[in-house]
């Protein structure tokens, strides 16, 4: 029987000298092809830190080159190697024991692979197997992975933060991995524009439901960033990433009076049938719980439907009938008897009464130079009133609302300006325990024009 040898030490010449400079060469030979010609890949500095990191990238493709089922094995293979952190070397005899599921010949072709790229390291003074820095790295990052994609993260920023954090806490953060995140923000931004611009409720409902996942991981990173910004080991242009982060953070959170005006700029159009309470939104999210709408249609025709054609000259004859039978009844016949008009429920609902009335309140309050705190705007009142308050507050200075009519609009033209703070405070009050730090205040320019007024006059 053919034996197999446990190292693979690099072949050498007899003067002791490895081949390692020639396939090297080799190598940027190969890598020049993809190059133009007349422009070295030295002289790129996008390739110089790839190259330098040549060890673990050649990792990575020791383990994900081939097919899935070959990843999985390697993988698989790899971590039950390292799942006992109190053994750091194994015989061969234990890595028989611990993968004894798996056929002899493939777990044989796992381990050559990874003796081979260096991913496991035969001690042969000891005949024991261990487990190489650069393997626990690759498979540490790996782990990172898994754990978020199990975490369900739809914003798809738990990871670049993770990393970022860790990194900030050895000091080590680089200007790519802020890139990576300042990106990944953009995207999110974009996104959801995108959904508020399309109008479509459901698609807001999604993106605002995304928002609030991206929203929590953003108040997790804002305390990184502003590590990193005051850190004065930082370069300028790590400075200056965190800085654009930051900025496309508060965009980010500026998202929130956006969505609120597309929903309710829904709700007012949304479309109801008849006295039922149901409307069109109800309709098609119960059309999206049916996997096939075809089915519905089952056993509801009693009778197939029958194609009738006509030529065109059927069809005027047809409308010409039609229409002397219309001239002939509006002529000879008499009038129609009157009917009363349809009686229509007044609509009197608490929310619009609501309105008017805060509307009245605003409308008369006396201009003062000092904002006026948000607990003697909402109260008192019971919670679902002052919730409602609330909602409308991002109307004021809105131009488009304030361009058509009705209560909201006379809302919008109002002089007043709300400021909100991103805090908490407690309130007094038996329905509100708590509500955020915010203040209205007039407007500086109306103020102006008041106080101008006041003076010519006087």
């Amino acid at each position: 029987m053919q034996n197999l040898r446990e190292d693979s030490p690099a072949h050498s010449d007899q003067h002791g000298h490895s081949d390692s400079g020639d396939h090297s060469e080799q190598q940027d030979h190969a890598l020049q092809t993809y190059f133009k010609s007349g422009i070295s890949p030295d002289d790129v500095a996008a390739v110089f830190p790839l190259k330098r990191a040549q060890a673990t990238l050649q990792a990575f493709t020791a383990l994900f080159h081939g097919g899935f089922n070959g990843v999985l094995l390697r993988l698989l293979v790899l971590r039950e190697l390292t799942a006992d952190a109190e053994t750091p070397a194994l015989s061969r005899a234990d890595i028989n024991a611990k993968l004894g599921y798996l056929e002899a010949d493939s777990l044989e072709m796992v381990l050559s692979r990874l003796r081979s790229t260096g991913l496991l390291v035969w001690d042969a003074s000891q005949s024991l197997y261990r487990i190489s820095p650069t393997a626990r790295n690759v498979l540490t990052a790996i782990e990172s992975l898994l754990h978020v994609e199990q975490q369900g993260d739809q914003a798809e920023m738990s990871y670049m933060l993770t990393q970022v954090a860790g990194a900030q806490a050895v000091g080590g953060v680089s200007v790519e991995q802020l890139h990576h995140l300042l990106g990944r923000l953009i995207e999110l931004t974009e996104e959801f524009s995108d959904a508020i611009a399309s109008g479509s409720e459901f698609q807001l409902r999604a993106a605002q439901k995304k928002w609030h996942t991206a929203c929590d991981w953003v108040e997790k990173g804002s305390q990184i960033i502003h590590a990193i910004t005051n850190d004065s080991r930082a370069d300028s242009a790590t400075h200056r990433a965190a800085q654009a982060i930051g900025r496309a953070q508060s965009a980010l959170l500026n998202m929130q009076g956006m969505f609120s005006r597309a929903l309710n700029q829904i709700e007012r159009q949304r479309v109801h049938l008849g006295q039922s309470g149901l409307s069109t939104t109800d309709i098609k999210t119960w059309l999206l719980q049916h996997e096939d709408l075809a089915t519905l249609a089952d056993n509801a025709l009693a009778h197939p439907v029958s194609t009738l054609f006509i030529t065109p000259s059927e069809m005027i004859d047809v409308a010409e009938s039609e229409l002397l039978l219309t001239r002939v009844s509006a002529v000879g016949g008499a009038l129609p008897a009157g009917e009363n008009a349809p009686e229509i429920a007044k609509d009197d609902s608490d929310a619009l009464l609501e309105l008017d009335h805060w509307l009245g309140l605003l409308s008369n309050a006396s201009p003062a130079d000092k904002p006026i705190p948000l607990q003697e705007i909402l109260l008192p009142a019971s919670f679902a009133i002052a919730s409602y308050r609330a909602s409308l507050l991002p109307l004021l200075g809105d131009i488009n609302e304030s361009a058509l009519l009705g209560a909201t609009a006379a809302l919008a033209r109002l002089p007043l300006i709300f400021h909100s703070k991103d805090k908490m405070q407690r309130v007094s009050s038996g329905h509100v325990a708590a509500m955020s730090i915010a203040s209205l205040g007039f407007d500086p320019k109306w103020l102006e024009q008041q106080n101008g007024a006041a003076n010519s006059r006087g």
